[in-house]
């Protein structure tokens, strides 16, 4: 499972950062607005696709759903690799390999309802811990079985009994109002890092007038150190939980979230370098009358191209906000990384490990299957956000808008806290019977 988990992340993060130049170059008529459903699209195909890979596990070996959405992922990332080749219609090509690559992706809920069935109490932070440091696809190897909270393995490995003749009066004792709470603040949490991670590539085009190539490679190196800083943080987690408990840590991870998100506001006073649309006459456009009323030094900012066949880069002229919102510095950018990188993964296992618990001893094939489908919708939302937000009001308005949802979840967490605890915490007993 931690096999699977890691090769699908792999997958993803290769792909994320070159979306937008590889959009591009596949297809000129493509614009911003189009890379956010091409974006979006992953998450639509994960969405639909976890309650039924979740369903399927409860019912069936869980080797089942996972052969057959590895078997989806490649043939979708086959076409992915060759949707060049076609003569028009390119960027469809793209936006169906990307939804089908999604689709394959719903096995998450596979992986974590086993690793939930078959982990004690005491081992779930860790092995959730685990699982959030290696994300994928793959086949489960050896015998199936579960477990109860004590970490005794169960008698019967029958998968009709185990999903319908598993303690069904744990179905109504189930917090429904902490499971809801859970599934929100999975929402918001999968939703600003979908913003980050979808704004990264053109947010930093725009303001350090990169290249395509530049924007790939130096987001790519940043995206690998913010991985490596998740791997510790995961591992950090697991000793730090112990002391803290989840529920603490969860409020320190939106905590330093927010304040990632506050640091990216725009607050200098040097604009972008600004990037002219190429015209027919190879002529400049009229100024207009607000462009007249700016200082020449700003003035000396609306660049276009000394050779006219070479990459236009800065800050399109066509978003009407890059005439007047101050750029965000390198280090701003650079800080905002690296505490989102910390905050994210922190917040991302304990959601899991919470709610694993919060459900008890039933296979949770079909919950899990609702959450990664929550985490799915915030990854549809956040790419369409950033390419009506970001294009037509610029960062001030994105970045303040995704620290207003951030705050809510924090006061959210704070009125369900008492409520996060345990299945059998909650009761004031342990599973004694065999499931």
């Amino acid at each position: 499972m931690y096999l699977t988990m890691f090769l699908s992340s792999v997958g993803f993060s290769i792909v994320i950062m070159s979306v937008w130049p590889y959009l591009q170059k596949i297809d000129p008529t493509a614009d911003a607005s189009f890379l956010g459903w091409i974006i979006a699209s992953y998450s639509i195909g994960q969405m639909v696709a976890s309650p039924l890979f979740g369903v399927w596990s409860n019912y069936r070996p869980r080797r089942e759903p996972l052969v057959v959405s590895t078997t989806i992922s490649v043939a979708a990332n086959c076409l992915y690799a060759y949707v060049h080749l076609p003569h028009s219609h390119n960027k469809y090509y793209m936006l169906t390999a990307r939804a089908l690559v999604g689709f394959g992706a719903g096995n998450v809920a596979v992986v974590r309802s086993y690793i939930a069935g078959a982990t004690s109490l005491k081992e779930r932070t860790s092995a959730m811990a685990n699982t959030s440091a290696c994300q994928a696809v793959g086949f489960i190897l050896g015998p199936e079985h579960r477990v109860d909270d004590m970490g005794r393995q169960c008698k019967s490995i029958n998968f009709e009994e185990e999903s319908g003749g598993l303690d069904q009066d744990a179905e109504g004792n189930i917090d429904h109002v902490a499971v809801v709470a859970i599934n929100v603040l999975f929402f918001v949490i999968l939703f600003v890092f979908a913003v980050f991670e979808t704004i990264a590539t053109p947010l930093t085009m725009d303001m350090y007038s990169w290249t395509r190539k530049e924007a790939v490679f130096y987001n790519g190196i940043i995206l690998s150190v913010v991985g490596i800083e998740s791997v510790i943080v995961f591992m950090v987690v697991k000793t730090l939980s112990k002391k803290t408990g989840e529920r603490a840590i969860l409020h320190g991870g939106l905590l330093v979230v927010l304040v990632g998100f506050f640091i990216l506001l725009p607050w200098g006073k040097k604009l972008p370098n600004i990037q002219w649309q190429e015209i027919k006459n190879n002529s400049i456009p009229r100024a207009t009358s607000t462009e007249m009323l700016m200082p020449f030094w700003s003035l000396q900012a609306l660049q276009l191209p000394s050779n006219h066949t070479a990459e236009p880069v800065g800050c399109p002229i066509t978003q009407s906000w890059c005439l007047n919102t101050p750029m965000i510095y390198l280090a701003q950018y650079i800080t905002s990384d690296i505490l989102i990188g910390l905050g994210y993964p922190v917040c991302n296992v304990m959601s899991y490990t919470l709610y694993s618990k919060i459900l008890g001893p039933k296979p949770q094939g079909v919950y899990m299957g609702w959450l990664t489908a929550s985490g799915s919708g915030a990854r549809i939302l956040g790419p369409v956000f950033v390419s009506q937000i970001y294009t037509h009001l610029g960062p001030r308005w994105a970045f303040s808008l995704i620290c207003g949802v951030v705050v809510v979840s924090l006061l959210l967490l704070e009125i369900v806290y008492k409520r996060l605890i345990a299945f059998s915490v909650r009761y004031g007993r342990m599973q004694e019977e065999n499931c």
